[in-house]
């Protein structure tokens, strides 16, 4: 059945979401077709506002509406230790823990060479010339345990060996394959907890 151009296209938009398919990808665009117009154009405004008004942050490149962003202007936070993940959901997801209360860096992905993804496309620059300053005593890295957060994790460790840093790694509290900001706050704070070396 051939659709009318506009609810066409919307259903081509919302297909290019991950994981919608073509099914859901149309019974959302009936649904929008549905609503109020007032709650169709503070939708659309939502994702406009997400595209023009967010930004990276010069420290620690998590999304922004403020730069430097909240938790890199927090002066209570521990400036000796540097969690690093992968998204900004991910940071999100160790601050529902409220156990860590040190610094961050977001890599906005991790190395896959499957995809195309190497270090020089994910945020490993800009943690290097932060790791240049001596007051960082330690680096977390807490990489989804995938294969790419594991290649990740490993490619990060050997790198910043010469900067005689203690290099950490979460505990594998976190179930193989699956991703941080599906964690409760229970398991990350013990994977937290459990962080181990790096040799």
């Amino acid at each position: 059945m051939f659709y009318p151009e506009p609810i066409a296209k919307l259903i081509d938009s919302f297909s290019r979401l991950p994981g919608v398919g073509p099914k859901t990808a149309a019974r959302l665009a009936f649904y929008v077709l549905r609503m109020k117009e007032e709650d169709v154009m503070n939708f659309a405004k939502a994702l406009v506002n997400v595209k023009r008004n967010l930004l990276y942050c010069s420290v620690c490149c998590n999304i922004t509406d403020t730069d430097p962003c909240r938790v890199c202007s927090d002066k209570q936070r521990d400036r000796s230790v540097i969690c690093v993940v992968q998204e900004a959901r991910d940071l999100v997801a160790m601050e529902r823990t409220k156990e860590y209360h040190g610094m961050y860096h977001v890599l906005q992905g991790a190395i896959s060479p499957m995809e195309g993804i190497g270090p020089d496309d994910i945020r490993v620059a800009e943690l290097l010339r932060r790791l240049a300053d001596d007051e960082v005593q330690e680096l977390i890295l807490a990489t989804n345990p995938n294969i790419e957060g594991e290649a990740t994790a490993m490619y990060l460790s050997r790198l910043v060996k010469p900067f005689q840093i203690k290099v950490t790694r979460i505990a594998h509290g976190l179930p193989v394959g699956g991703d941080l900001e599906y964690a409760d706050e229970v398991t990350l704070s013990k994977a937290l907890e459990g962080r181990r070396e790096l040799s």
